[in-house]
């Protein structure tokens, strides 16, 4: 997949299987953003076997078949939840329809594993709450731009292991590049994707909730523009929003649909995170001006000046993580609450977010 435009950007890893082929089956359906082939590849790579793919047009339904000729072709959605050796379904359903998915998806017995942003409106998340409550199953969120990057992982265990103190401030950019004339018209509609801090700001909040620990938060200032796209103008192509954690942690983020064509990537995404022992700079997929690649790591302690390269050392654990909790039922890959959590208040800065231009 092409590295230069965000919505088709699949990362691939190392095979590190947790089942052996046919202990763990999925399918994929309602493939409408190119984040699937992110969610496929780290299922696959998890030892994940898939059996089914849906969607009503064919023609992304062939596409994903050239790239995942195993899959077999559903009839219907009702055949996919129908077939009691699925475990789970993965898909990435226009934003404002993935929630009713998931409830769907629950109630048939199976577990959910959407795209981000996982919801559009708050009566969705209290639906998807309610489905969760009543039939145990799991509504899992892909937020890659933690879970699918190899130097935010190493970052999640830098923190979790204490490398530099309590953390204070985490510090977001969620830079994309538009590709204005290869989006579906639902990308510019607003009640279809949510807006720029539902739909990208979901990223950001997620990565606020581990790399602090708080788990709630609130938003103390947000806003939205459309400063360059006037002839889309329910597109938000800027926001920025502040959080005020439970703990004491602030965080400051900012989305924008402003990546160059001269950037060799989709996006120059980047996070500081800033404790009372150091802090840490993530350039998670381009370090610019330079011949390296992304995934590069800074660490400043109390020894030193620290810079590591983690591309190919860390993998993408989530996915195995994922898949042994929905066959024993924990929660080591992310809690509900934390999923619930992070959905919540990207729709509440959303909701409080000025419009500014």
């Amino acid at each position: 997949m092409s590295s230069s435009d965000g919505m088709t950007y699949a990362p691939q890893g190392k095979p590190d299987p947790v089942v052996a082929p046919g202990e763990f089956n999925f399918a994929t359906v309602h493939l409408d953003h190119g984040h699937i082939y992110g969610q496929t590849n780290g299922l696959l790579e998890a030892g994940a076997t898939l059996k089914w793919v849906y969607d009503p047009d064919p023609a992304k339904v062939e596409a994903y078949r050239e790239k995942y000729p195993q899959a077999q072709v559903a009839r219907s959605l009702d055949e996919v939840l129908a077939d009691d050796s699925i475990h789970l379904v993965a898909a990435a359903a226009i934003p404002s329809l993935r929630g009713a998915l998931g409830c769907r998806v629950m109630a048939s017995g199976k577990d959910y594993f959407t795209d981000k942003t996982p919801f559009t409106t708050f009566d969705q998340l209290a639906d998807a709450k309610k489905v969760v409550a009543a039939t145990g199953r799991k509504y899992a969120v892909y937020f890659s731009e933690r879970l699918h990057v190899e130097s935010a992982m190493f970052a999640t265990d830098l923190v979790r292991d204490g490398a530099i103190g309590k953390v204070i401030q985490v510090l977001g950019l969620g830079p994309h590049r538009l590709s204005k004339p290869s989006r579906p018209d639902w990308f510019f509609e607003k009640e279809k994707y949510g807006g720029i801090l539902c739909d990208i700001g979901s990223h950001q909040f997620e990565q606020f909730l581990t790399f602090s620990g708080a788990t709630d938060a609130t938003v103390t200032h947000a806003c939205v523009a459309n400063y360059n796209n006037a002839d889309k103008p329910e597109l938000e192509d800027f926001g920025e929003a502040n959080l005020l954690g439970n703990n004491g942690a602030t965080n400051y983020i900012r989305v924008d649909w402003f990546t160059p064509d001269g950037l060799r990537t989709w996006g120059d995404g980047r996070t500081i995170i800033l404790g009372t022992e150091g802090y840490i700079e993530l350039r998670k997929y381009v370090d610019i001006g330079r011949d390296g690649m992304g995934d590069q790591v800074f660490l400043v302690d109390q020894k030193g000046e620290h810079h590591i390269p983690v591309a190919g050392k860390v993998g993408f654990r989530f996915f195995g993580e994922l898949i042994l909790d929905c066959l024993n039922r924990t929660e080591k890959a992310m809690t509900q609450a934390h999923i619930f959590k992070a959905a919540e208040l990207c729709l509440a800065a959303q909701a409080k977010a000025t419009r500014i231009a």
